[in-house]
């Protein structure tokens, strides 16, 4: 399955055509699909009216530098916070993560989205794409945190996605620009990287997305599209029943794999569900590469809600106010 990016605020008639296809699973959108709170909502029902056919709508609204709806929703502290307020608050970072969860997951799902990609649950260690995007450098920490961050997102009804498998935050590398190798043991990685992916698939967490970095002394290949890592490592070892996304195939990381169809191609056949196809331009070729495939076209049909609360009603729920202010007040708007 595919999940795709659009190229702007309204549908063109050429992804409308794409929506039919029943490779795409659904579509992931970016700060440039992004005009006002009223024109996603407009944008969402254009989507899900396109097809018959459930498809599920994502976004990547973390908080800080990584949130791509700004005006008129919560400008979202980063995590980071989060893990500097647990050193002298266990209890209140904890119930603070929890509340950050259910703002944003409120937020995405007012505006007619199923999923919001998080929480990131790399350990911070200086990586150029992660920064402050993460809970912090202690893995106990962010494992305690995680925890919190998925029942925060699940009493909205929103399935949380770990990111980004085995383990991001060490590398120096940004992979949307560079490759990035990750010299470690599995056994290094067992007492930090790994500790907090063990502590959300316990609480019950419904997705992973996987990293597009390379490992070579667990695989040779990136962990996006190495079978050792997804099914050996992940499902086997670790016992993860739920969703595999790939990262974006467009990151200059996922280049080692040749072209597109290799690429995608590759992510399947080591086991993810969902390869993400985020820039439009790739869109037609990815789906000339999955024809013929036989895909898991009812592995996202969990991670898809409904029912939300619209914007109308959650303004109005004090709930809603009160985190805002909560959250800001101890956290602040550092991006």
């Amino acid at each position: 399955m595919l999940l795709i990016g659009v190229a702007g605020t309204e549908l063109t008639a050429q992804e409308r055509d794409w929506l039919q296809h029943d490779a795409v699973a659904g579509v992931v959108l970016f700060k440039r699909n992004f005009a006002s709170r009223e024109q996603v909502v407009e944008l969402t029902s254009a989507i899900r009216a396109a097809t018959a056919r459930p498809l599920l709508l994502a976004v990547d609204q973390e908080g800080g530098r990584v949130q791509r709806f700004r005006e008129g929703y919560t400008e979202l502290p980063p995590l980071d916070g989060l893990g500097r307020l647990y050193a002298s608050d266990p209890g209140g970072a904890l119930a603070l993560a929890e509340q950050h969860a259910w703002l944003m997951a409120s937020e995405v799902r007012a505006s007619g989205l199923d999923l919001s990609f998080a929480p990131v649950v790399d350990v911070g260690h200086g990586n150029l794409a992660i920064g402050n995007r993460a809970f912090g450098e202690d893995p106990q920490t962010v494992a305690a945190l995680t925890a919190a961050y998925v029942r925060g997102m699940h009493s909205v009804g929103m399935a949380a996605t770990l990111k980004h498998f085995p383990g991001h935050g060490t590398v120096r590398e940004d992979t949307h620009v560079d490759t990035a190798i990750d010299p470690r043991s599995l056994q290094e990685m067992e007492s930090l990287d790994l500790v907090p992916f063990r502590a959300g698939i316990a609480a019950g967490a419904d997705a992973v997305m996987m990293a597009h970095v390379i490992y070579p002394q667990v695989a040779p290949e990136p962990a996006g599209y190495s079978s050792r890592w997804i099914n050996q490592i992940l499902r086997q070892d670790m016992g993860f029943r739920g969703v595999v996304f790939s990262d974006d195939i467009g990151m200059a990381a996922s280049f080692a794999a040749g072209g597109v169809k290799a690429r995608v191609d590759a992510h399947l056949d080591a086991g993810c569900d969902v390869v993400l196809v985020c820039h439009p331009e790739l869109v037609e070729e990815s789906l000339q590469a999955v024809a013929g495939r036989s895909l898991n076209t009812a592995a996202l049909l969990g991670l898809i809600t409904r029912g939300a609360m619209a914007w109308g009603g959650l303004l109005a729920d004090s709930r809603h106010g009160d985190t805002r202010n909560r959250l800001l007040e101890n956290l602040g708007r550092t991006v």
